[in-house]
């Protein structure tokens, strides 16, 4: 799921498919999709995903934010469609790069909530969490 903020300074929530290349991360948007729409006027993002099979939670969830810039260059638009599986290439769309400022993974280890969050430039920081009333507690070792 894609959270993007409308004109008005609202949010929107859509579904869309992320895509990582090169070792980046890839949103691909029809022509003209509100969402492109979006992110054209404010770059600012949210996507959540259940990366698991179906709806266990095996996998955890993750929790990406940033900013998406959208790419024009005819050249670098061709290098990723030139990637795509034959018969699955657009006429016409929108593509943007994503420049992630957070990613979160929660996942359920025993009786504990276990936050994993990363910033670019930083370490990797673990949080975990009980069920009972103590204070979340940070992984010293992140």
């Amino acid at each position: 799921m894609l959270a993007t903020l409308r004109k008005d300074g609202s949010p929107r929530l859509t579904g869309l498919e992320a895509d990582f290349r090169a070792g980046e991360m890839w949103l691909g948007m029809m022509p003209n999709s509100l969402k492109a729409l979006d992110l054209r006027r404010d770059p600012r993002f949210a996507m959540y995903a259940n990366p698991g099979s179906g709806s266990d939670m095996d996998g955890g969830d993750v929790r990406i934010s940033g900013r998406a810039v959208e790419v024009a260059d005819p050249e670098e638009m061709g290098r990723w469609v030139a990637d795509m599986p034959e018969g699955h290439v657009p006429e016409a769309f929108h593509l943007f790069r994503v420049e992630v400022e957070e990613a979160v993974r929660v996942t359920i280890e025993g009786e504990e909530i276990v936050f994993r969050t990363w910033r670019p430039g930083g370490p990797l920081r673990t949080i975990r969490r009980g069920n009972d009333d103590a204070p979340p507690r940070e992984d010293p070792a992140g």
